[in-house]
């Protein structure tokens, strides 16, 4: 649930469609974004397009026009735009924009990401900055620490010193509120957890079991008085991040002071009321009467982690611990009384790709590498699947899926997720840029941690603007230990360079220490496993024989689903409606000759004729293929053959697309080659 219903949401997005900047996102003067390039062809396919893919979603479809509407202090530069929330919401909002400014705006375009920020900042009565006060305020202090990190990435003191007094501010002001701000007794904060707006997201108490107050959350008196994981855990490191600004801009020694012993004794109470030691891990919520449930919350835990609420001891514990979902780590876990697998909560036990972000972050943090891998893969696999980034995916089976809510005692309302949705895409953004390549931000320089799990091949990414420097960034190698670094080819100490460095440099990373395991259990060990996150019998890559079509990379609209019966797998790909749709399935081949064999589909087709569908091979096109009706019912399937495609290199992709000349409106189920 977000700020509006889905369908205002919608109508607004339509209303200001005129303001996307459509193929150019970037801000005038900045430079072009970096390209990802794998030496695997396997995780070039999968990673690397998944990585093309988010940079799109951040500066072309969800970069708006400025617009004077967000520009409630003078700080906007009305020549850059600013970042939308996604596909279905066209404004910044606080949350989204605070997270996909910490993601990944102010790394690839800092102007973006600065109007973004004060996108979501107006003024008090006197005229002092604050961060907006609207229906979430209970989180909007993540904006400070996405404040404090573009500081560390641009080094924009100007831009700091307005932060800071924009933080204090709304520090001051949550600090007095009635309604989400601070309880004395338990020196916490109440309010709703992090972006849990929608009563789905919460047990019973402080929830009943037919949500007959509201869909939203606060309107619960319970949720309000409450006490939450994340929302705390966010206001901790706002404390910090203040003292940081504070002490960055040598502002009196007493204001630094203040905020971190107001961290402290916040960090403190974290871990007295929030550490279970029977679960290795910690709770969801407090309610105002001291009653706890040993629920867990995703994005908490990972903040927990990210920062440092929690002990190395307890961090250790927390991965160990943690309940990860087939398709990733979900939001609240597990299933409210409620709710189910098969009917899961919008924000219960289902995969919200910016809690997996979060938890990848501090699976990278604690150097668990194969736990990193599995869960970026896992994204960029539900990226591929469903031609792009959507807001909430089934957890179970990575269909798109916005969950339920109930409205009664029997009736529950199954929401959309909506498409392109902003931090769904800046959370891969970021698997990359901290997870893989280890960058790390300080006010000294950018220092390099990074993680190259086995299998995935050596790594470069190129064009990578920090400061005045451009940087191309290539990992050798794999694990989580350096062995060597080097800059333009000379060894350089520390693994770091300085925020002074100017002009164009390669950066050479050796990395040695990789973890032996099998991540998809195929029997392959990464190392030897040339697609180490899919499990398969060709050399650890599925069989070209039959692979899933919700295994493909699916692009212009097409999409899983399962809301029709008698497909194999986990789902049949529908989606194929409009010209531009496609479905690409790579055959993976012991051989590189060329050859020509027979290709099968499983499809199903409930029109009244027959549809066409363009074959190609490597992007080039081999013919029309046709798809005769199958049935009156979309649940019937049937089969289509045809001979003489041909194939040639070691993992060449055969695409159906929806070209013009076709007409399309299939669903598809398998393909398989045979030569």
């Amino acid at each position: 649930m977000r700020k509006r219903s889905r369908t205002a949401s919608l109508v607004l997005a339509v209303a200001v469609a005129g303001g996307v900047v459509a193929g150019a996102g970037l801000a005038d003067g900045a430079p072009a974004p970096p390209t990802l390039e794998f030496a695997n062809p396997e995780s070039q396919a999968l990673l690397g397009t998944a990585y093309t893919a988010a940079l799109g979603n951040l500066l072309r479809t969800n970069t708006i026009a400025y617009d004077p509407r967000y520009d409630k202090t003078g700080l906007l530069d009305p020549a850059v735009g600013i970042v939308r929330a996604g596909g279905g919401y066209a404004q910044p909002w606080t949350r989204d924009a605070s997270i996909n400014s910490w993601n990944a705006t102010s790394l690839l375009d800092p102007a973006l990401a600065r109007n973004t920020l004060w996108a979501v900042v107006d003024e008090d009565a006197t005229g002092a900055p604050r961060v907006q006060q609207d229906d979430q305020q209970w989180d909007q202090v993540v904006w400070v620490t996405a404040a404090w990190h573009h500081y560390l990435v641009t080094g924009d003191r100007t831009f700091l010193d307005t932060a800071y007094r924009t933080a204090a501010d709304t520090l001051t002001i949550r600090e007095h509120a009635t309604t989400a701000g601070y309880n004395a007794t338990y020196g916490l904060f109440t309010g709703a957890s992090f972006f849990n707006d929608g009563i789905a997201g919460y047990p019973a108490p402080p929830a009943d079991a037919t949500e007959s107050v509201s869909t939203g959350s606060m309107p619960w008196p319970g949720v309000a008085s409450g006490m939450y994981l994340s929302t705390n855990e966010l206001y901790y490191a706002a404390y910090v991040n203040a003292a940081n600004m504070a002490e960055q801009l040598h502002r009196p020694g007493a204001e630094a002071a203040g905020f971190r012993a107001k961290a402290t004794a916040l960090k403190a109470a974290i871990n007295r009321h929030f550490w279970n030691p029977a679960t290795g891990r910690y709770d969801y919520q407090l309610l105002a009467d001291g009653s706890r449930g040993a629920y867990q919350e995703g994005s908490g835990l990972a903040f927990a982690i990210l920062f440092g609420v929690a002990n190395p001891a307890q961090a250790r514990s927390i991965l160990a611990n943690a309940h990860e979902m087939t398709w990733g780590m979900p939001d609240t876990f597990p299933n409210w009384d409620r709710y189910s697998d098969a009917q899961p909560g919008r924000h219960n036990a289902i995969v919200w790709p910016l809690v997996q972000g979060l938890w990848a972050k501090a699976l990278a943090q604690q150097d668990d590498e194969n736990a990193f891998a599995a869960e970026t893969a896992r994204l960029a696999k539900l990226a591929g699947g469903n031609s792009g980034f959507w807001e909430i995916y089934n957890g179970n089976t990575g269909v798109v899926d916005g969950g339920y809510q109930r409205l009664g005692d029997t009736v529950k309302f199954h929401w959309g997720s909506e498409p392109d949705q902003t931090w769904s895409a800046t959370a891969f953004l970021d698997m990359v840029h901290t997870g893989l390549f280890g960058l790390g931000f300080t006010d000294r320089g950018l220092a390099f941690t990074p993680r190259l799990p086995a299998g995935w091949g050596d790594a470069t990414l190129r064009n990578l603007h920090y400061r005045g420097a451009n940087l191309t960034i290539a990992l050798h190698g794999a694990g989580t230990r350096v062995r060597s670094f080097s800059i333009d080819g000379r060894p350089a100490p520390g693994n770091s360079v300085p925020a002074t460095l100017t002009g164009t440099h390669t950066i050479d990373i050796t990395l040695t220490g990789a973890a032996p395991a099998d991540r998809d259990g195929d029997g392959v060990t990464d190392a030897l496993d040339r697609c180490a996150d899919t499990a398969g019998t060709v050399e650890g890559c599925p069989d070209p024989a039959h692979l899933e079509a919700e295994d493909a990379r699916n692009t212009g609209g097409a999409k899983t689903n399962v809301n029709h019966t008698g497909y194999s797998g986990r789902a049949f790909l529908d989606g194929l409606w409009a010209q531009g749709a496609s479905s690409s399935f790579t055959a993976h081949r012991t051989s590189t000759g060329a050859e020509s064999g027979t290709l099968t589909v499983r499809y199903a087709n409930a029109n009244n004729d027959t549809r066409t569908m363009t074959l190609s091979v490597n992007g080039e096109r081999v013919r029309q293929v046709s798809f005769p009706k199958v049935s009156d019912s979309w649940d019937a399937w049937g089969t289509a053959t045809f001979t003489d495609v041909p194939l040639s290199g070691r993992d060449p992709v055969v695409t159906l697309s929806y070209e013009p000349g076709d007409n399309g409106s299939i669903n598809l189920d398998w393909l398989g080659y045979r030569s």
